[in-house]
């Protein structure tokens, strides 16, 4: 019998609407040559302009500037903003100062983690909290309706960009002047940038040293991109979209693959991120105390594959050991400087050592693969605090 071959569905066809949302620099994003976009947070995300593995180089080596207004904030304001946001993560907030931001997790009552945002202070009770890919708002004011607590809960009007790569230091000097130099790790500043109302992070999804700028008005988006773009021309600067090369090689996660609703922050290395003795309630707090004296029976891990450069996955690929499938790779990649391919997977505690041999089902066919550490660059992160 002869089989007919179909061809691959062409992904152009898909049907865009209004509902899903283009950001501020969207026409920006078009005038320069974007190639690819995908949906996150029901926005367009800009993917590439050029060959990502050249734009990984570009990030390496100059400065590259990426459309992140796909982090909708969640603004959290009202009398009793520190006590509810408190409540969302298992992180001391106590610890966070005005004008100053951390990297959190937002944990259900049984400890499966909601989102990863990056927490801002911006008042006494004023928080934005920067989204991964999940609808935190909506979480949010479910929250917020039993706790008893004065809040007010919105998607404010803010879009970040990213400026980031080792070049990254002197664009924000040019924009922002000196005070740039002295902005720590994770602390920002408001600022009027040519009229322009915009907060400045000492954040980024690169570990590489970098920026993001939080417009605050969306009709100037296009006028913001291209003030940096005219600010970082000596610099070499040039839109890319996000490199997932760069941020694996730093050990950085993606909610929705590599974490999702049902890991909670033991398995996946966040351990650093709950604090279940500080002063606040929160949710989850007797559900991790309790995976923390129990242990966790699956862990996050570093691997390397090793067989030919491999492109980025779009699937979970099966892993196995002495036949038996055990787990899966949430995340891989090649890393050209590295030259391996290099990746996450999630095992059972007891194949989740260092120097653990495993095979993975690839697109290439089986290869072997071995549990390594992970960061597999810079592990102190000494590049973006420099």
């Amino acid at each position: 019998m002869t089989t007919t071959m179909t061809q691959p569905f062409d992904m152009s066809l898909i049907q865009r609407g209004a509902r899903l949302r283009r950001s501020p620099y969207f026409e920006a994003t078009q005038r320069y040559g974007c190639r690819a976009y995908t949906i996150y947070n029901h926005m367009f995300l800009p993917s590439y302009y050029d060959d990502p593995v050249k734009e990984y180089w570009h990030l390496l080596n100059h400065v590259a500037l990426w459309d992140v207004s796909v982090e909708r904030q969640t603004e959290i304001t009202g009398p009793d903003a520190f006590r509810f946001t408190s409540l969302l993560t298992p992180r001391d907030l106590g610890k966070c100062r005005v004008g100053q931001g951390k990297y959190v997790v937002l944990t259900t009552e049984e400890g499966g983690i909601v989102n990863d945002p990056v927490l801002l202070r911006l008042g006494e009770n004023h928080f934005w909290l920067a989204a991964a890919d999940s609808d935190i708002l909506l979480y949010a004011k479910g929250i917020a309706v039993h706790s008893g607590m004065k809040v007010q809960i919105c998607e404010p009007d803010v879009s970040p960009l990213q400026v980031q790569g080792p070049q990254s230091k002197q664009v924000m000097q040019a924009l922002f002047g000196d005070r740039v130099l002295g902005l720590r790790y994770y602390y920002f500043f408001e600022a009027d940038l040519d009229g322009i109302p915009v907060v400045v992070t000492r954040t980024g999804w690169t570990g590489e040293v970098g920026y993001e700028i939080y417009l605050r008005d969306s009709s100037r988006g296009v006028e913001l991109w291209e003030r940096i773009m005219r600010a970082g021309r000596p610099y070499n600067i040039r839109p890319t979209g996000p490199s997932d090369i760069r941020r694996i090689e730093a050990g950085i996660l993606n909610w929705g693959i590599d974490m999702t609703l049902e890991n909670n922050p033991y398995e996946v290395g966040l351990d650093r991120l709950v604090d279940l003795d500080k002063p606040e309630p929160f949710l989850g707090r007797e559900a991790l105390r309790r995976i923390r004296q129990e242990g966790v029976r699956r862990h996050l891990v570093g691997v390397e594959i090793r067989t030919e450069p491999l492109e980025f996955n779009f699937t979970r690929w099966t892993v196995r050991r002495a036949g038996e499938a055990i787990g899966a790779v949430t995340s891989a990649i090649y890393s050209p400087r590295l030259e391996k391919n290099i990746g996450y997977a999630m095992l059972p505690a007891a194949h989740a050592d260092p120097g653990t041999e495993l095979v993975v089902e690839s697109p290439r066919g089986e290869a072997p693969a071995v549990v390594v550490p992970m960061p597999f660059i810079d592990p102190t992160k000494a590049i973006p605090k420099s």
